[in-house]
């Protein structure tokens, strides 16, 4: 197979990789500490097949690149997310299904392939592949086969978020689902145990893209942000999805357990989030950080030949006062970032430090460095992945005795230009800005990607298979 490098996510590190290999006793520069025991695993766009017209980043059909760590020794695997769509093309030998940016193509079945490319969860045992327009798809561990789409039994009604979260003190997982018809909103909540406890509509005015959302120890937050679909829009040659700028962002928030009798809207400027870091009560506040962009085009057809950035995103916070109504924001850094992350066992708690993805100021979505983002004392440090070299999100991977929130590392897989090697890189959190205390050579290429997850030993042990 060969894919045109004329679309710049087909080229470069943004190309795919076609072949599944798994590789023991991996290169490692540095020392691995040997208390680090478990797999990093990152989701991520892979086309098998030469798309169909136009090829947006989010198309590619969804690969899994993991490194398992034990011993202070490293191996890789890595394999396609045989979803219903890829079996279906990899039956014809070519792609069947178009793009974002193709939206009369006359598909083999009704809407979009699901392509579990986003992201990852691991909740009761099970380790699931997510995309947000339909269901997870259940993957073994540690080989990372697909075993198949899960709806927790015949439960699961609705499409299933890329971002759900779990809090670290109840098990529970929170998830939404958004959709083109009604309810435009659904709201989940999983038990620890994995059982699928309630499925809930919300009102919104209108469909929108809802890529993420946050959750406090009490609370869910929402956000309704002025991205839009719209079918009319299509009739008349305008893009399905679009950045209204004439709309406000309006913010849900809602008892864990409530329904649309119980939801405050707060409005606040228009922008767009395509990710959270966290939130927090704070008395009668609700505090929710997360990276903020002005404005933003998806579907931006011309992509091909883009050479300036468009908006980028910085981390901001907002204040959501439950008593007053008030609503305030505010910076929070100068330097652009996306992909932020924290020390999950303070998720929906206050936290003092976040870590996010550094931008290049490109037309690309490139990062070359990390931030880490300290709240208490309001300052940032940064680690730089050197010279011609560009890597991801780094999730936070805590000390297995750890004494303070930072006591761990980061881990992220970074794309060398000028050697053409990939690594996982291990930077110490509390030695931020020193060198990675290893680097761990890959034996293929690893494409840039989404979103990451560190599978525990424990967890690696006590997996679904089936």
């Amino acid at each position: 197979m060969t894919l045109t490098a004329t679309n710049p996510f087909l080229a470069d590190n943004f190309a795919p990789v076609n072949a599944e290999i798994t590789s023991d006793k991996l290169k490692i520069i540095g020392e691995i500490p040997p208390n680090l025991s478990g797999m990093f695993v990152r989701n991520g766009p892979n086309p098998q097949y030469t798309p169909i017209g136009r090829y947006h980043w989010f198309d590619g059909d969804g690969m899994l690149h993991g490194v398992q760590i034990k011993n202070s020794e490293a191996s890789y695997c890595n394999r396609y997310i045989k979803t219903q769509g890829f079996i279906t093309e990899n039956e014809a030998g070519k792609a069947l299904w178009a793009g974002l940016l193709e939206p009369f193509h006359k598909n083999p079945s009704t809407g979009s392939k699901n392509t579990a490319n986003t992201a990852l969860i691991y909740h009761a045992g099970r380790f699931l592949a997510l995309w947000e327009g339909g269901f997870p798809h259940a993957i073994s561990l540690p080989n990372l086969d697909t075993i198949g789409d899960y709806n927790f039994n015949g439960k699961l009604a609705s499409s299933f978020t890329a971002h759900p979260k779990v809090d670290p003190v109840t098990g529970e997982m929170m998830f939404f689902g958004y959709s083109f018809s009604p309810p435009y909103l659904t709201y989940g909540v999983v038990s620890s145990q994995g059982d699928l406890l309630k499925s809930v509509p919300f009102d919104l005015p209108q469909p929108v893209m809802m890529h993420d959302f946050a959750i406090t120890e009490n609370y869910t937050i929402f956000m309704d942000l002025p991205l839009t679909f719209s079918l009319e829009r299509i009739q008349k040659g305008e893009p399905l999805l679009m950045f209204e700028s004439n709309r406000v962002s309006r913010f849900g928030i809602v008892p864990r357990h409530g329904d649309n009798t119980q939801i405050r809207w707060f409005e606040s400027s228009p922008c767009f989030i395509f990710h959270t870091l966290n939130a927090y009560e704070d008395g009668d506040e609700i505090i929710l950080m997360a990276c903020r962009i002005s404005s933003i085009d998806v579907l931006n057809g011309d992509n091909n030949s883009s050479e300036t950035p468009g908006e980028l995103a910085y981390l901001y916070r907002w204040r959501f006062n439950l008593k007053t109504g008030e609503v305030s924001e505010e910076k929070l850094a100068d330097q652009p970032s996306d992909f932020p992350r924290i020390n999950e066992q303070f998720l929906g708690r206050k936290s003092r430090y976040g870590y996010s993805s550094k931008f290049v100021k490109t037309a690309m979505p490139l990062f070359d460095g990390l931030i880490k983002h300290d709240f208490q004392n309001g300052n940032a440090k940064i680690h730089n992945f050197g010279e011609h070299r560009f890597g991801g999100e780094a999730v936070f991977v805590p000390s297995p005795d750890s004494k303070s929130e930072d006591d761990g590392w980061l881990m992220t897989f970074v794309y060398d230009t000028q050697t053409d090697v990939s690594e996982l890189v291990i930077v110490s959190a509390k030695d931020f800005e020193a060198e990675p205390i290893a680097r761990v050579i890959l034996p293929q290429r690893v494409p840039y990607g989404f979103h990451g997850i560190w599978v525990s030993e424990e967890q690696l042990k006590t997996a679904y298979s089936d």
